[in-house]
């Protein structure tokens, strides 16, 4: 009856293991497997954005993210992509790739 225990246990630990390990290995790839933006800034920061990232929706995450580098600290900040001035930034870096 102990061994039946210890087998399980074994068993539950080495599940949790793999799962852990499989999630590490997937956010190493750079898959990541929910939204990265809980919070995003509307206000205007046009000027501190050193780069911006634009992350469509997809099966992790179905929202539209947009991610800002700020120039001096290199923080990362959510941006809302709703706000008129967002919309404006996003308009002027298609426009500067295709360049």
């Amino acid at each position: 009856m102990m061994s039946s225990r210890v087998i399980f246990t074994s068993i539950v630990v080495l599940l949790a293991f793999l799962a852990a390990s499989e999630g590490m290995s997937l956010r190493s790839l750079g898959v990541e497997l929910h939204c990265r933006c809980i919070e995003t800034e509307s206000k205007r920061i046009g000027r501190h954005i050193k780069s911006v990232q634009l992350i469509s929706a997809n099966s992790h995450c179905e929202n539209t993210e947009i991610i800002a580098t700020l120039k001096k600290t290199g923080q990362e900040v959510c941006l809302d992509p709703n706000a008129t001035w967002v919309k404006k930034v996003i308009i002027h870096m298609m426009a500067n790739k295709k360049r």
